[in-house]
């Protein structure tokens, strides 16, 4: 049977900004018990006390706070590289669609700035490249299935020493940032000392304004 404690971790972790604030210890918890104390009594389906609801915050608020403790220290000072004009393009796999990549290979040309990310998943890969090259690629692949194009997209690259890998906490510290201003991540592309995120060109002025403000924590004074 779920508990209050239960229904109110719940209730949080679908809650982006209200998971930041109990993590900052930022919130009246009066007040926020008294907000949501209805809401959670539908879910549990029986009246509950406003000092239980007090106290089932407040514990979530303390775990999130030591989580937090214990996330090692990273530095984020690296330069943010920005590709606008990308095409992102989903095709579904098929024992076809390999031996033509090596044809996308060709028309592009890394020395003149040319983009191309190929990201394989369990039963698509996505081609994420210039828009330039875009009607090319789906001549390449027009006997192939396409499952999903997104145009105009912005990929925003950081570059970080090689402990990048090994520290936890890094990828997710962006990520739960994006989230909380409400910006989609529409790929994310990761290597040992790199990672990558393609986005809406609406939403990238603020995710470069967001990974600014964290390289800028990095950088040496």
């Amino acid at each position: 049977m779920p508990t209050i404690s239960h229904i109110v971790n719940k209730f949080v972790e679908k809650r982006p900004i209200l998971q930041h604030a109990l993590s900052m210890n930022i919130v009246n918890f009066a007040n926020l018990a008294e907000r949501y104390k209805e809401e959670i009594e539908k879910e549990l389906g029986k009246d509950v006390k406003h000092s239980a609801v007090i106290m089932a915050f407040r514990r979530y608020a303390e775990k999130m706070q030591e989580k937090e403790a214990k996330v090692p220290e990273f530095d984020y000072n690296s330069d943010i590289t920005m590709k606008t004009n990308l095409v992102d393009i989903c095709v579904v796999k098929s024992t076809t669609f390999f031996s033509k990549l090596k044809n996308i290979y060709e028309i592009i040309n890394y020395e003149k700035g040319d983009a191309l990310n190929i990201i394989h998943g369990n039963n698509e890969t996505v081609i994420i490249t210039n828009e330039k090259h875009k009607d090319n690629i789906l001549k390449i692949l027009e006997e192939e299935k396409i499952s999903n194009i997104e145009n105009d997209v912005v990929s925003l690259a950081l570059k970080f020493n090689p402990e990048f890998l090994h520290t936890p906490g890094v990828i997710s510290n962006v990520v739960r940032r994006f989230a909380w201003e409400n910006i989609n991540i529409m790929e994310l592309i990761t290597t040992t000392t790199e990672m990558t995120f393609i986005l809406d060109k609406n939403d990238v002025m603020r995710a470069y304004n967001l990974l600014q403000e964290l390289v800028d924590k990095g950088k040496p004074t």
